[in-house]
């Protein structure tokens, strides 16, 4: 089994944060390869960057998608993923919807909890464009500044976790969800310090895409995520926009 895990942000750090969370559950006879968007935004944190990213998943998808059993998506907001759906047959995962979804295995509400004021509303309308809103007990973000993006958690570990501490005292979170890439991986360092279970979405998405290949779904065509009709386009990278007008073959 091939799963491929796509960066939407640029930063390369970030990618092998990611790729090194889930690499620490991948199973016996897997393989994970790992792609890092070559244009867009060093990290997404708007709507608008979100939709950046987006495009950079379809582009990379249309060019790699027959050599993968799922992929990944790996930015918490899940830039493109209902496209990606739609678009292409294998399973395609978003971060944080399986951060989420996982967390609802696991309790009855989540909190959310990440390192900066800006992605919060984003974050809102990912939880509630996934159904999920009567889930979420709260979405939690530091204040302030930090040195750099890859090293976020480092910096701010000690403050997120008593983030975390706030969202199971005072919102009565059950689980809680780290969110965003520079967090991959800070959920084994700090499980022992949180009363609740906490979710890594790094590790989560891939178990979530690995069981997804397993299950072998055939891709849809019916309902609202039926490949939609062949179109002509313009300016877009030559696999996506021949998958766009049905001329890949497939």
């Amino acid at each position: 089994m091939k799963i491929l895990l796509i960066n939407p942000n640029t930063t390369e750090a970030l990618t092998e944060l990611l790729t090194e969370a889930a690499r620490r559950v991948l199973p016996e006879g897997v393989t994970l390869d790992s792609v890092t968007a070559p244009t867009g935004v060093p990290y997404i944190s708007t709507r608008t960057e979100a939709v950046l990213g987006g495009l950079s998943v379809l582009e990379i998808l249309a060019e790699r998608h027959q050599d993968y059993d799922a992929a990944i998506i790996a930015a918490f907001g899940d830039p493109g993923l209902g496209a990606a759906r739609e678009l292409f047959d294998i399973p395609v995962v978003g971060l944080a919807e399986a951060g989420m979804l996982t967390a609802c295995m696991l309790g009855g509400r989540f909190s959310i909890v990440t390192f900066a004021q800006a992605l919060g509303p984003w974050y809102r309308e990912c939880v509630d464009w996934h159904r999920l809103g009567a889930r979420c007990a709260s979405v939690r973000m530091l204040d302030g500044q930090f040195s750099s993006i890859s090293d976020v958690q480092a910096e701010k570990t000690d403050l997120l976790v008593g983030l975390a501490m706030r969202a199971v005292e005072e919102d009565a979170a059950d689980v809680i969800v780290l969110a965003g890439a520079p967090l991959s991986g800070l959920a084994e360092q700090v499980r022992d310090r949180i009363p609740v279970p906490v979710i890594d979405c790094a590790a989560a998405a891939l178990l979530q895409a690995v069981t997804l290949a397993a299950l072998r779904p055939v891709g849809a065509s019916r309902g609202s995520f039926a490949r939609p009709a062949a179109k002509p386009s313009i300016g877009l990278g030559d696999a996506l926009a021949a998958r766009i007008a049905h001329a890949d073959g497939a």
